[in-house]
């Protein structure tokens, strides 16, 4: 006669933590270090006796490997520190979140507030032309500022009286000597920060524009302002 036996319901056991960097470092220097004692054995096996290979060749092998090791250590904890470090830049400028930055990259005009630009012309310019550019590359507006590095409020009316629609705009300094451009650049604009990220062990900074900067292009910093409209220069049709 058989005898039935119950069937007992094995314990639920957690799903394993998939293993960190440092731990698959560790276990590739581990199995890396047992392939080569393993080759040095044969190979010390299989010498030739009668040319037997100095025991110099091996301690130099073992001091190469050893030194390997020790970089790829060296590296990791260099990485793990690099990673803490720009997390604690990132939780630091966090502050920055609704700020203005300043700094060489294309701006949201949102069709009422002004858009201040800072021009750096060259020197020797006897003529300085701000470009202004839709997202789409297209020209809208060319506007003559004086050669200096006064704060400029592009107010987004265009040549024809009528507000711009909002968007995204770029701006572009062109300095001229004689009727020759000597000097075309990205003009700095202020924009609102509106989210810190880590991108490639980089602070970077997401502008209302969603434009993403690194942290380190910024030149200036301020509290958001609400600017009246003030033409500085007369539109070029």
């Amino acid at each position: 006669m058989t005898t039935v036996t119950g069937t007992t319901t094995p314990q639920q056991k957690a799903a394993p933590a998939p293993a960190s960097a440092s731990d698959r470092n560790t276990s590739g220097i581990t199995s890396d270090f047992e392939t080569f004692l393993k080759m040095l054995t044969a190979q010390a096996r299989y010498q030739d006796p009668l040319e037997p290979i100095d025991s110099t060749e091996y301690s130099a092998q073992l001091a190469q490997f050893s030194m390997v090791e020790q970089q790829v250590q060296g590296n990791d904890l260099l990485a793990a520190m690099q990673t803490q470090l720009g997390l604690s830049n990132m939780a630091a400028m966090s502050g920055w979140v609704g700020m203005e930055t300043r700094t060489a990259a294309p701006s949201y005009f949102d069709g009422s507030n002004s858009i201040t630009v800072s021009p750096n012309p060259a020197k020797v310019a006897d003529t300085v032309n701000l470009v202004v550019k839709n997202e789409n590359g297209t020209e809208v507006q060319r506007v003559v500022l004086p050669v200096s590095a006064e704060p400029y409020e592009w107010d987004g009316i265009g040549d024809d009286g009528a507000p711009l629609p909002a968007g995204v705009y770029s701006f572009t300094l062109e300095s001229s000597k004689n009727g020759e451009v000597v000097l075309s650049e990205t003009a700095e604009t202020y924009s609102r920060v509106t989210e810190t990220q880590m991108l490639d062990n980089q602070v970077a900074l997401i502008l209302q524009s969603g434009v993403a900067i690194p942290a380190s292009s910024v030149t200036a910093l301020r509290e958001p302002v609400v600017s009246a409209p003030q033409p500085a220069g007369d539109p070029v049709s």
